[in-house]
């Protein structure tokens, strides 16, 4: 029995997907945090960043190092971009790569920062530059923007979404309906049998007796409608190919040699051509000829 579980145990887990644990992140990020967090916090103190009563009047008011804002901001906004640019799913071109811009920058922020700070402490610094403070007081702003533009820009992508679902749900709801029958079935006829006709023999007398009609009780005769009769349509002739105007003009010829008197119509017919093309060859054949079509009919 213990046997058989181990089995059964060995092979779920071989087809179950691997799992992977998070651990070996947490444990290499909790020292870069640590050090990231003083480098910030440090930096924040020598540009003016510090204790802040944020309560004031307040009974004992609320004190808060507001030095801490900088390590929470950029590098939570950092992770936020990180994520959405390599997790998320369902984002459009223009957030993706927002996000990937935004994710870089904020790295790249991250290690001046820490460049910065480093540098000023190992030069024995207590107070930064005036370019340094302007720089890092507009830290907290340009984070707050950015993590609003990306957060937008997501809700956007996520709603545009939903509603191309909605869309396509409806539309295949009106496909299903278009193609599918209706289910009612339609009401089957009651068809009433009629009795059947009983017939007493009679003694024979040298005549069968006739049965009318009127003596048989049935139903009555169905008339059947007689098929509409369809008419053939006329075949038309088909036009011969398109000769050239001097092979046509042969044939015309031919044909006023053969009878001088012959007219338009009768050539084009003969010869199953249109009257507008053999009208101008007949008339200069005739004039080749020197014969009128007056002429013509008189001697024939």
């Amino acid at each position: 029995m213990a046997a058989m579980t181990t089995h059964k145990r060995n092979q779920r887990h071989a087809t179950s997907p691997s799992r992977t644990y998070p651990w070996p992140l947490l444990l290499i990020a909790a020292p870069a945090a640590i050090a990231v967090w003083s480098g910030w916090v440090g930096l924040g103190s020598m540009c003016g960043f510090g204790p802040v009563n944020l309560l004031p009047g307040v009974g004992g008011g609320f004190h808060l190092n507001t030095a801490i804002t900088l390590p929470v901001g950029v590098e939570s906004y950092g992770t936020y971009a990180l994520f959405a640019w390599l997790a998320m799913k369902d984002l459009g071109d223009r957030t993706r790569d927002f996000a990937r811009k935004s994710a870089i920058g904020a790295l790249v922020l991250g290690c001046l920062g820490q460049i910065a700070y480093h540098l000023m402490a190992a030069s024995g610094w207590t107070r930064a530059p005036w370019f340094v403070v302007m720089l890092v007081s507009c830290l907290p702003v340009v984070t707050v923007y950015f993590a609003a533009t990306l957060t937008h820009l997501i809700l956007g992508d996520c709603r545009a979404v939903a509603s191309a679902a909605e869309v396509t749900t409806d539309e295949a709801v009106e496909v299903i309906l278009a193609v599918t029958p209706d289910a009612t079935p339609a009401a089957t006829p009651e068809v009433t049998l009629a009795p059947p006709v009983q017939v007493t023999p009679e003694p024979v007398s040298g005549q069968v007796p006739e049965v009318t009609s009127s003596e048989v009780s049935g139903p009555p005769a169905v008339t059947v409608p007689a098929a509409p009769q369809v008419r053939a349509r006329r075949k038309v002739a088909a036009r011969p190919p398109r000769i050239s105007d001097a092979d046509l003009k042969r044939e015309v010829k031919a044909e006023f040699d053969a009878d001088p008197s012959v007219s338009v119509n009768a050539a084009a017919k003969n010869l199953n051509r249109s009257r507008d093309r053999v009208r101008p060859l007949l008339e200069q054949v005739r004039r080749e000829a020197h014969v009128s079509p007056i002429a013509a009919r008189r001697q024939s």
